[in-house]
């Protein structure tokens, strides 16, 4: 596990605690050096602070989502109250969390497990259709009019989860513990930010999934 973080106490802090709940970390002090490392290490998950020295978190974020060889790595971002606008951008860019400082490091470890859960999960085989969409869990790939389109593995989570259920409305508190293998409410705003990346890429094939004003989404059922 790599933590990409310049403030020594908080790094010293994560390290310990995450070392007692069984992981093994290294560090970076700056957003060069923790790139080069997440490249060479190909840690099983980077926690990533947003304000770094010599590159910031925002961009580590967006060269490591878009490389196929570190893609699949999940991110957990470390930002302050006052970075809402780069937490939107962070999870746009394909982060799989966040965590606001000052945080409990108890939080952050049940996060952790909770993100590796997700990517122990095995998908079943059926392929899904609704409408253009086609959703293939066997290869992990979607297609819109059969051309394949790129998603995160909790977009296409998020996506397979409310065609499996299409019809029936998700509350964004279900999609959390389902999708996000969140057992309690934490931040709802969270799947705001993946339902209205997965619509964008998804295109005009996008109005298949309808908000619930004030309760969650709902994918047509025709």
């Amino acid at each position: 596990m790599l933590i990409i973080e310049d403030e020594r106490d908080v790094v010293d802090l994560l390290a310990l605690n995450l070392r007692k709940a069984g992981f093994t970390t290294s560090t970076a002090c700056d957003g060069a050096a923790g790139l080069e490392k997440a490249r060479s290490e190909k840690p099983a998950l980077i926690i990533l602070d947003l304000m770094l020295p010599k590159m910031p978190g925002l961009e580590v974020c967006k060269i490591l989502k878009s490389d196929p060889g570190t893609r699949q790595v999940p991110i957990m971002m470390l930002t302050a109250k006052a970075e809402e606008i780069d937490r939107i951008v962070g999870l746009e860019f394909g982060a799989d969390d966040y965590v606001t400082k000052p945080f409990s490091p108890r939080e952050v470890v049940l996060r952790i497990r909770a993100i590796m859960r997700r990517g122990e999960a095995k998908p079943d085989d059926e392929r899904l259709t609704a409408g253009p969409i086609t959703v293939d869990p066997a290869r992990y790939e979607v297609s819109v009019n059969g051309k394949r389109i790129n998603l995160t593995s909790l977009e296409f989570k998020l996506l397979r989860t409310l065609i499996q259920r299409r019809g029936r409305v998700q509350a964004r508190d279900r999609l959390l513990n389902d999708v996000w293998g969140y057992e309690s409410v934490i931040d709802t705003r969270t799947v705001d930010t993946h339902v209205r990346r997965l619509r964008k890429k998804l295109g005009k094939a996008a109005d298949v999934i309808e908000s619930v004003r004030g309760f969650g989404y709902r994918l047509k059922e025709k």
